[in-house]
């Protein structure tokens, strides 16, 4: 098996002291250029790799920032890591990205990792409504950034969207065409983004003079497509089915549209439907979907500057406010919601 090439290597073969070769590998200018090149020369001929661990553990500083989301199958987060990661690429850094898949549990596991590995720091979508886990992360003192969060209770920046504002934008649609009876299939309840949609739904039937049993919702365990059919079967076997859906997601949206599809129910003339988030999907359907656009790369991009505004200021002795950012949604309007009525 061969052996890894070191340091030691390198400037036995260069005929130099181990400490030149780290100069030509951290500060070429304070190298002579004909000895920079031989050092060069040789790191070629022997293929050495630096240790960037060991580069690490000498600095004190990783050039890795963790990102743990939700669901890396939802292509919402996706776009959250694309963003977060144009950004950490431009201040030299990497992102490792990370699943919870909805679990408090593998979230518990994955911070422990990021806290065993030292990372920078770490933008987090939690899973765990307890607070639990980020209480046990904070005390290793690994600076966090809250995405598609706000920081409630907390003290750490937040970049998110406004969730109840998204909420009315989708239901007030929905009145607008003279919808009166409409569902929300809501996901987890424990979610901070299901609830908010919720409130903004409710506040949309409000401003029309409607009361909350006008909305029906229809929760799920969780926020992808196999929810959202169930949620459909759901809602097909209700005796006075709503003529509108309103998904906490467009996972749930594209299943429940699924649903529809399979038992002959047109939408939008017998159901309208309208998602959120505005993933590339959406468009892409059978039926083009309704939804909530959120800005997702900005969303990452911006959660990343912050966390590396805050690791600067921990090594340069400025002074970091937290803040919380809040994007504003958009309604992008499709077919599945455009019956006339």
């Amino acid at each position: 098996m061969a052996q890894s090439v070191g340091i030691k290597d390198v400037a036995r073969a260069a005929g130099v002291s181990v400490g030149t070769v780290s100069n030509v590998i951290n500060r070429p200018d304070s190298v002579a250029t004909e000895t920079r090149a031989r050092v060069l020369s040789a790191i070629d001929r022997l293929g050495y790799v630096r240790s960037e661990s060991a580069r690490q553990l000498r600095a004190g500083r990783s050039r890795i920032m963790g990102l743990l989301v939700l669901d890396m199958g939802n292509p919402f987060f996706v776009d959250v890591a694309r963003g977060a990661e144009r950004a950490a690429r431009e201040d030299g850094l990497g992102v490792m990205v990370c699943n919870s898949a909805q679990s408090a549990s593998e979230e518990s596991e994955y911070l422990a990792l990021f806290a065993e590995q030292r990372v920078r720091g770490v933008l987090l979508t939690p899973t765990d409504a307890s607070g639990r886990n980020i209480a046990s992360f904070r005390r290793h003192g690994i600076p966090f950034v809250l995405v598609d969060r706000v920081a409630e209770g907390t003290t750490e920046c937040s970049v998110s969207v406004d969730d109840v504002a998204g909420g009315a934008l989708a239901v007030r649609h929905l009145v607008d065409a003279g919808h009166r009876s409409i569902a929300y299939v809501s996901g987890p309840p424990g979610l901070n983004q299901v609830r908010d949609r919720r409130t903004g739904a409710l506040n949309a039937l409000a401003e029309a003079g409607l009361g909350p049993e006008h909305l029906r919702e229809l929760p799920t365990e969780r926020l992808d497509v196999a929810a959202g059919r169930d949620a459909g079967a759901r809602l097909l076997g209700l005796a006075d089915r709503p003529t509108a859906v309103f998904c906490a997601n467009d996972l749930l949206a594209l299943g429940v549209l699924q649903a529809m599809y399979a038992a002959g129910v047109t939408v939008p003339d017998d159901l309208a439907i309208v998602g959120y988030d505005d993933i590339e999907f959406a468009a892409a359907a059978a039926v083009p979907l309704t939804s909530v656009r959120q800005p997702a790369v900005t969303m990452g991009a911006l959660a990343a500057e912050l966390l590396l505004e805050e690791t600067e200021a921990e090594t340069t002795g400025k002074r970091h406010e937290h803040r919380r950012v809040v994007l504003q949604p958009e309604l992008v309007v499709r077919r599945s919601s455009l019956a006339a009525r």
